[in-house]
């Protein structure tokens, strides 16, 4: 699990979203047959994503991003509600939404809410540090 469902597990604040995303290490280990048997859908391909959407429309966003595979290989295992969960680690995450805030192809009002969730994370984690140039895309930004 990453992005907003990660950021769930790791701070008390409630962060609202829309829809589920999991990296997998490559597009071959998201498991469409099960999925499709279970009511799922795909709704579409790009280039580091491939999305689907539930049988009760929530959509779920797979992305075999190569920047995440160590993040990945680090995830924690968290039990959320009696299902284990497989979750990056909040230093992994904090690192996605910096790089995510900074990328200029995403729409800004989404690199704003990133580098929102990531300033969050440091605020409510003293042992999240920032280096000089992550310190200076936050102070940018917010």
């Amino acid at each position: 699990m990453i992005r907003g469902v990660a950021l769930q597990v790791h701070q008390r604040e409630p962060r609202a979203t829309l829809d589920i995303d999991i990296a997998v290490p490559a597009r071959s280990s998201i498991p469409s047959e099960r999925l499709r048997a279970a009511g799922f859908r795909p709704t579409g391909s790009f280039e580091h994503s491939e999305n689907w959407e539930g049988p009760d429309a929530v959509p779920i966003q797979f992305t075999d991003d190569a920047a995440l595979l160590a993040s990945i290989d680090r995830a924690d295992v968290v039990d959320v509600g009696g299902v284990e969960l497989r979750v990056l680690q909040k230093r992994d995450l904090l690192r996605e939404k910096l790089r995510a805030g900074a990328d200029p192809a995403r729409r800004r009002s989404k690199r704003m809410q990133d580098l929102s969730d990531a300033q969050s994370l440091v605020e409510s984690d003293p042992l999240l540090e920032l280096d000089a140039v992550q310190r200076a895309l936050l102070d940018r930004w917010l």
